[in-house]
């Protein structure tokens, strides 16, 4: 993976590319269901490559995601079998997962 920010000093280039935290939780949760494994992985992937500004850049990447307040966004994953909530920081180009779960969970 690339660096997501630096300075010449330390020998790093800027790239606008998304950094995505929390990967431990997408791992966690893949591990318990294989069924969405595959799907969850590539999703990550493609975040990582992706120069996203604003939800016009995510709604064109992933026409059935959902915008909540604060810069949250929900993915429906493996045709709805999972959901991915995020926070997005666009400047920043941060993406932080806050729940990966089933839809039973997330409406709780």
């Amino acid at each position: 993976m690339l660096p997501f920010w630096g300075c010449s000093h330390f020998g790093r280039t800027y790239t606008d590319r998304v950094r995505v935290f929390n990967r431990a939780t997408i791992n966690k949760y893949a591990d318990e269901h294989a069924n969405v494994r595959s799907r969850l992985h590539a999703w990550f992937h493609e975040v990582e490559q992706a120069d996203w500004t604003g939800p016009n850049d995510i709604k064109r990447m992933y026409r059935s995601a959902d915008f909540l307040p604060g810069d949250r966004v929900v993915f429906n994953i493996g045709g709805n079998e999972c959901r991915l909530v995020v926070m997005v920081q666009y400047r920043a180009h941060f993406v932080f997962i806050r729940f990966v779960g089933t839809h039973s969970e997330y409406d709780k």
